[in-house]
């Protein structure tokens, strides 16, 4: 320890040192003194560097003149002649002086005792040599070399200062350091995660189905009646192809291609239930068309320029009686010849008709060409359009001014029979693009099949013929299944943290189909967003076997309660 004593303290300052250490003082220079026999010096058994005050006595020291005092202090040639410093004057620069006090074997020297008397000699010291290292013996004191020391960590400075040594260091005591330290941290942290966690949204809850997702009909492949020659398809709305024959190759279809006329005229212009849609100013040119009946075209002939006839009549007269007259004019109406049959290709291509080409709206032109496939594809679009079946499974038209005009396609109104369009010319052959309906179950099935290319005589009979074995054939196969119960659970809502709430069908399901047919069975939501509570019972959903217009459609209600999730549930949510 480093220690500053006032002068004059004298022995009590020595004495309050107990610790074996070297000490730095501050004291008046010492006089020289007889050693007493009852008190040491110092009591430390160490070297001490003693700063003296030049100029001063030691408090121990008899000063010259005092009364009961011996001879005075020996002056500076005195203290030369002894081997001593020599003390400067008063109002000298004040100066350090490194004393030795004693060293461990040294005899104790005792402080003056007030006696008169001549004090003892001083230690004859040597002048030291820095390059010099001096032995350590009993007659010299051994002399310490300060050397700068590394800085020490702020708890070992604290300790030396406390003069409390810093307890050592262990594994406890750097956990217990580290969790004083980051223990509020994370405190902080995790108030900041739950608040954030409690305020931020709920995510939006999910319908997912468990029942199986299709059904296959048991029983062998159908097979059908199909035409000896030329090409022929069938299909189910919202079931798939039932069948096919021949090559599906491109030909001629003559007035089948109305079927598209009239659908991209209903798509430009739809009708309303109950209404008659456009009125069509009717132009020469549709009257002058009427006349060439004489040349083997189908017409309506009592058309009058400057009339309007009814968008409802003019679709019947194209459906009923295949007018070409009628067809044209619908095109020029609706943006003109050309741009009319750009629309009917681009039609095609979005239906996947690919090996379909329209260069006329009547399908008089030979170029006109399309198959069976292609023309189910648009039939069962067609029958998607109940206003436009409603005209094509009448058995005739009456027009405006009271004419009869019977429908080409005999195969109506029989046997669920929902017409469509005939076409027949000498390089077409016969063609009819045909739907029919049958009721099976609680279902009302909807078939579409095209039959073309048929040369026999007649050949718009033949093809008809052909159309109706096949179609009666389809209707026999149609079969029902039961394919989910009341009350069955086909999915659950999915609340997005962890909780799943079962859903189950509120009717009996049953799908139509016919033996090795694969059907799909989807459910979707409803046409509003999930809600986050909700009541058992609630409908949520819709269950939907098959596509198409044939589809069943069951609504799907909660089995329980849906609550809203708990906050543990918030707290612990992931993503």
């Amino acid at each position: 320890m480093f220690r500053a004593v006032k002068p004059g303290a004298g022995e009590g300052g020595a004495a309050e040192d107990s610790e074996r250490t070297a000490v730095f003082r501050a004291v008046k220079p010492p006089a020289p003194a007889a050693p007493a026999d009852d008190e040491p010096v110092d009591s430390e058994r160490t070297a001490v560097f003693r700063a003296i005050k030049p100029g001063t006595a030691s408090p121990a020291a008899p000063t010259p003149g005092a009364a009961g005092q011996g001879t005075a202090t020996p002056g500076a040639a005195g203290q030369r002649a002894a081997g001593q410093r020599p003390v400067p004057p008063v109002g000298a620069e004040r100066a350090s002086t490194f004393v030795p006090l004693r060293s461990d074997d040294t005899p104790p020297v005792r402080p003056s005792t007030g006696v008169p008397g001549t004090p003892p000699a001083p230690p004859v010291r040597t002048p030291i040599d820095p390059g010099v290292r001096t032995p350590v013996t009993r007659e010299s004191p051994e002399r310490t070399t300060q050397q700068p020391l590394p800085p020490k960590p702020p708890l070992d400075m604290l300790a030396d200062l406390t003069n409390n040594p810093p307890p050592p260091p262990s594994a406890a005591r750097t956990a217990v350091r580290r969790f004083k330290i980051y223990a509020p941290i994370l405190v902080l942290l995790a108030v900041v995660l739950a608040v954030v966690q409690l305020v931020r949204p709920l995510p939006k809850p999910t319908l997912k189905v468990t029942a199986n997702t299709s059904y296959t009909f048991e029983g062998g492949a159908p097979s059908l009646p199909w035409p000896k020659e030329g090409q022929a398809y069938m299909a189910a709305a919202g079931l798939g192809p039932v069948g096919s024959f021949g090559e599906q190759k491109p030909v001629a279809i003559g007035s089948v291609a109305k079927a598209m006329t009239a659908y991209v005229f209903l798509k430009d212009f739809p009708m309303k239930k109950g209404e008659k849609g456009q009125m069509i100013p009717v132009d020469k040119t549709a009257v002058e068309d009427g006349k060439k009946e004489t040349e083997g075209e189908s017409t309506v002939n009592n058309l009058k320029e400057g009339d309007k006839i009814s968008q409802e009549d003019a679709l019947s007269a194209i459906m009923i009686p295949s007018a070409n007259n009628v067809a044209r004019l619908l095109a020029r109406f609706d943006g003109g010849q050309e741009a009319f049959v750009k629309k009917m290709n681009d039609t095609a291509k979005e239906l996947g008709m690919t090996n379909t080409t329209y260069t006329d709206p009547s399908g008089l032109d030979a170029t006109t060409v399309s198959t069976a496939e292609d023309q189910v594809k648009l039939g069962l679009k067609i029958v998607e359009m109940p206003e436009l079946i409603a005209i094509t499974k009448k058995p005739k038209w009456i027009d405006p001014t009271g004419k009869e005009w019977r429908n080409y396609n005999d195969l109506v109104p029989f046997n669920g029979s929902l017409g469509i369009k005939t076409g027949s010319t000498t390089k077409a052959g016969g063609n009819l693009l045909f739907a029919a309906e049958k009721k099976v179950g609680k279902t009302n099935q909807l078939i579409v099949g095209a039959v073309l290319g048929q040369h026999g005589v007649p050949i718009l009979g033949t093809a008809i013929a052909a159309s109706k074995n096949i179609m009666l054939a389809t209707q026999k196969m149609l079969t029902a299944a039961p394919v989910v119960k009341k009350g069955s659970v086909v999915g659950y809502v999915d609340d997005g943290l962890g909780t799943r709430v079962p859903v189950v069908a509120t009717a009996d399901v049953e799908a139509v189909g016919w033996p090795t047919l694969t059907i799909a069975i989807k459910l979707a939501d409803g046409a509003t967003q999930l809600p986050q509570t909700a009541k058992a019972g609630s409908e949520i959903g819709m269950l939907t076997v098959g596509e198409g217009a044939s589809q069943v459609k069951v609504p799907v209600a909660l089995q329980s309660d849906l609550t809203a999730p708990g906050i543990g549930k918030k707290l612990t949510r992931v993503g």
